[in-house]
């Protein structure tokens, strides 16, 4: 099978989405990969072009910058920036950065690059500091001088080039129930802001270029959790007072910086929140990838329905009884929090329900249900990973559909001999 190139640029085909009317859609990716072997994943062309044009709308014409952790697929990452609207990829490790800010003789270099997490990786960092071009495309994530020190400690300021850096302000909201959001940077005032930047720039060696205030209690928080609706609620209030917050925050603290450093862009949000971040002042650029492959994590939204533009199946291999069906695989299990939430969603056949005392298991997943009596050995079942990138972690390569057929593989950074994470 022939690896491809993706073409976001083309228009959704309103006629080809499928993923509307699963008993059409999931049966038409078993037929079309029927010759495959499982375990097989699947990336849906049209509902991917859906997915980036929606990212697009939603952003209202704030550029969107590719988080590549929740793509880890380098023709997807590359579609994308092709695509008026989308610029700049948001790494997530410096090694994975100078991958991508090299190229080869396949790929061009990707020339805005800012990692979007501090970085301890003292090789990567050496191979920055003493490369003209890789300084000049790559920004390093800051949140302390200890940062500071240890790039200094790794190649001394009047020995390499400029280091690009961003400031990262943490956005977690400090409510009623204490902090709200995720452990990121230290940096929470405008204060602490502006001590940071203008200890920076007093730093010989270095560039302050940007900031970042990713708000993950919004982004990343689905505000519609089903059969849930206390919680909804909870979620919403919580999210309203967020917002609030961190508009007046986040701009004073965007101003504080400004005023020390010519700053070329501020970055926040995520795929969860395109339409609140696009509308703060303070902000020139998202950072979101997520909505791009569409996990199930995103079916949790009032503002937005993402396609499932990615899919994995595994077979069916064993009957232990007549009710059950064991399927081979399955624990590709997601990272957060332990619970239901986090485990692949099976998807077709419907009327399936995993084993409560296995669960999705390493190699094999029994599940029990109305249908699982139906299901005969190679038989064919469908899942969605809940997040998006780290389904890449488990396939060497994504099956290329469109229009009910195979139309060629795309390799994931995995299957490109690529683990940086």
């Amino acid at each position: 099978m022939r690896s491809s190139t993706i073409d976001l640029t083309l228009p959704p085909q309103a006629s080809r989405r499928r993923w509307g009317n699963p008993a059409l859609y999931w049966p038409s990716l078993t037929a079309a990969t029927a010759h495959l072997d499982a375990p097989l994943a699947v990336l849906e062309l049209d509902a991917l072009r859906a997915n980036a044009h929606d990212m697009l709308h939603r952003a209202g014409g704030t550029p969107i910058r590719v988080a590549s952790k929740s793509v880890r697929v380098r023709a997807v990452v590359e579609a994308a920036l092709a695509l008026p609207g989308f610029r700049g990829v948001l790494a997530y490790t410096l090694p994975e950065a100078l991958w991508l800010a090299e190229g080869d003789d396949e790929h061009e270099p990707i020339d805005d690059i800012v990692v979007g997490y501090p970085t301890a990786a003292r090789s990567a960092i050496s191979r920055l500091a003493t490369s003209p071009e890789l300084a000049s495309r790559v920004t390093l994530m800051v949140d302390s001088v200890d940062h500071l020190d240890l790039i200094d400690s790794v190649v001394p300021p009047g020995e390499r080039e400029s280091i690009r850096v961003a400031l990262e302000l943490d956005a977690s909201w400090l409510g009623p129930a204490g902090r709200i959001g995720v452990f990121r940077s230290p940096v929470h005032t405008p204060h602490d802001a502006a001590e940071l930047a203008a200890r920076t720039i007093a730093r010989p060696g270095f560039e302050l270029v940007g900031m970042m205030a990713y708000e993950a209690q919004i982004a990343g928080q689905g505000d519609a959790p089903a059969g849930r609706p206390g919680y909804a609620a909870t979620v919403r209030w919580m999210q309203r007072n967020s917002k609030a917050e961190l508009l007046e925050r986040r701009a004073a603290a965007v101003a504080a910086v400004r005023s020390i450093a010519d700053l070329a862009f501020v970055n926040g949000g995520g795929t969860g929140s395109l339409e609140f971040t696009s509308g703060d002042p303070a902000v020139t650029e998202i950072g979101a990838g997520s909505g791009l492959l569409g996990g199930h994590l995103f079916d949790n939204y009032r503002s937005f329905s993402p396609a499932p533009t990615a899919a994995f199946a595994l077979d069916v291999v064993r009957k232990a009884e007549r009710g059950s069906a064991t399927i081979l695989g399955g624990g590709w299990v997601a990272s957060g929090p332990p619970a239901p939430d986090r485990l692949p969603a099976i998807v077709w056949p419907t009327g399936l329900s995993m084993a409560p005392r296995e669960m999705a298991g390493e190699v094999q997943t029994p599940v029990t249900g109305p249908n699982a009596a139906g299901l005969r050995t190679g038989d064919r079942v469908w899942f969605r990973h809940t997040k998006s990138g780290e389904l890449s972690e488990h396939v060497n390569e994504f099956v290329l559909v469109e229009g009910g057929e195979v139309v060629g593989t795309v390799p994931t950074y995995r299957g490109e001999g690529r683990a940086f994470l």
